[in-house]
């Protein structure tokens, strides 16, 4: 199944990104690299993460203490946050 990110979800994923690979070269890809890996996961398998209220879902980084949200719709997974699982819980709850 497609997997489609919300703008402000590549967004912080993006920064996320910046942010490991400022701590240590190589770091951000390896944070990059493991949430592509959930990405492909919940591609092939929507059903795979955690229910997580409504409709959502959540799939865990390994190594990282992030999260993926999604949703399965008809022609996709959407996923609405790369969450840092420490801060700010339900902060995407706004994005459509």
């Amino acid at each position: 199944m497609v997997v489609r990110l919300h703008p402000e979800a590549v967004a912080e994923y993006a920064e996320a990104v910046s942010f490991y690979e400022e701590q240590a070269p190589g770091l951000g890809r390896d944070f990059f690299d493991e949430v592509q890996r959930v990405l492909r996961i919940i591609g092939e398998n929507p059903g795979l993460g955690s229910p997580f209220g409504g409709p959502y879902r959540r799939a865990y980084c390994h190594r990282f203490p992030f999260g993926v949200i999604y949703r399965e719709e008809d022609d996709a997974v959407w996923v609405h946050a790369v969450m840092h699982l420490r801060r700010r819980p339900g902060y995407w709850k706004g994005r459509g």
